[in-house]
């Protein structure tokens, strides 16, 4: 039988690994201080397209172009339990407070089953694996990535974006995660690299949509509405900020944002010294700051393009992004830090990786 959300919410009992325990609401669980965020992926679909069931699949594979990123959604979970669970528990000894959950396909929405695949969470199992990060002394928050360049794992309904049945599927999405995730502190809902440009690249999507302008806003605004309704604040990348300034005037600053700079043309962290394209990304943090938002700048452990060419790695990305901001920012603004080694808990390779992740957010944390 399908777990409906108003019968988990009633729910009495929940699964564990050692029988059944009783599902009572969490208290909110709240991190003191500073925000020691580390943004790990439960689904891995935000970079894929979500086919019609009668496409012939081998034509599409022909249309790639050589050496392009693969447009094909995951059909299983990526996600392996042993894994995560190496990778948290290690977040939580090296001094992180937060978790920031990717869940994309990695969670069966009461409301939505059908957007879930083979070896989906439920929500029994989630709200298990909160308790347990709770008393590591980790908050949870959920990520829904809304941006049309990171929504595959909304799999047909990507294509109905701005109409009266996307909006709904949305509402029905964000009020399950609030009521598994027991009204968390935050939503954070994406909306990142909504361009034609990321979309396209390297046939990573077959499937081009964008809103721009008053579309983006509207529907911007109304995802961040319906966060408000269920007593959560949304939290959102603010790259759309970049190329439209307006958008710090028009964004409520109850927005929680997060700037990501990984300086990826290797242009440096002095804003007066960087004259590559990085540039913009840099000087986020500094609009952020002057328009009055509260904000989590995101570094990572993941190598840029430039960087990648140089073969210089991005050991140092972390560091230099945690003492430029403390240095810069007015602790006003400032409310933490946010960790992204943007790979999943899927293999040993890259369990190592976030692991490192975790070793050098660490260390940054400590300048």
């Amino acid at each position: 039988m399908t777990t409906t959300r108003r019968s988990f919410i009633a729910s009495t009992a929940l699964a564990t690994a050692g029988g059944v325990a009783a599902r009572t609401p969490l208290p909110r669980f709240t991190a003191p201080g500073e925000i020691k965020a580390f943004l790990l992926h439960l689904g891995h679909n935000m970079w894929c397209d979500w086919f019609p069931p009668d496409v012939d699949l081998k034509v599409v594979k022909a249309a790639i172009p050589p050496n392009g990123s693969s447009p094909f959604p995951d059909t299983e979970l990526r996600n392996k339990d042993d894994l995560w669970r190496k990778a948290t528990d290690y977040i939580a000894a090296k001094g992180m407070n937060m978790i920031v959950v990717d869940l994309g396909e990695g969670l069966v929405y009461p409301s939505h089953p059908e957007l879930s695949i083979k070896g989906s969470w439920t929500p029994e199992k989630m709200h298990a694996e909160i308790v347990r990060l709770n008393k590591l002394g980790i908050e949870v928050i959920p990520k829904l990535n809304f941006s049309t360049t990171h929504n595959g794992w909304l799999k047909h309904y990507r294509r109905m974006i701005s109409t009266p049945t996307y909006y709904k599927v949305c509402e029905d999405l964000i009020a399950d995660v609030a009521e598994i995730f027991d009204h968390p502190r935050f939503l954070h809902i994406g909306y990142d690299e909504e361009t034609a440009r990321h979309q396209d690249h390297s046939g990573r999507c077959l499937y081009v949509i964008v809103r721009k302008g008053e579309f983006w806003m509207h529907d911007f605004l109304h995802i961040v509405r319906t966060v408000e309704k269920n007593d959560m604040r949304a939290w959102a990348w603010s790259d759309y900020g970049w190329d439209h300034p307006e958008f710090y005037e028009r964004c409520p600053k109850s927005v929680l944002m997060s700037n990501w700079y990984y300086d990826e043309s290797y242009g440096g962290f002095e804003l007066s010294e960087n004259k590559t394209s990085d540039h913009k990304r840099l000087k986020g943090f500094y609009d952020l700051d002057k328009a009055g938002f509260e904000q989590v700048p995101c570094g990572t452990n993941w190598t840029g393009w430039q960087r990648k060419k140089l073969k210089i790695g991005a050991d140092d990305v972390i560091g230099k992004l945690v003492k430029m901001c403390r240095r810069d920012i007015s602790a006003k603004s400032l409310k933490g830090f946010m960790m992204a080694p943007w790979v999943s808990c899927n293999n040993e390779a890259n369990l190592k990786i976030n692991l490192k992740g975790a070793d050098l957010f660490a260390e940054a944390l400590k300048s």
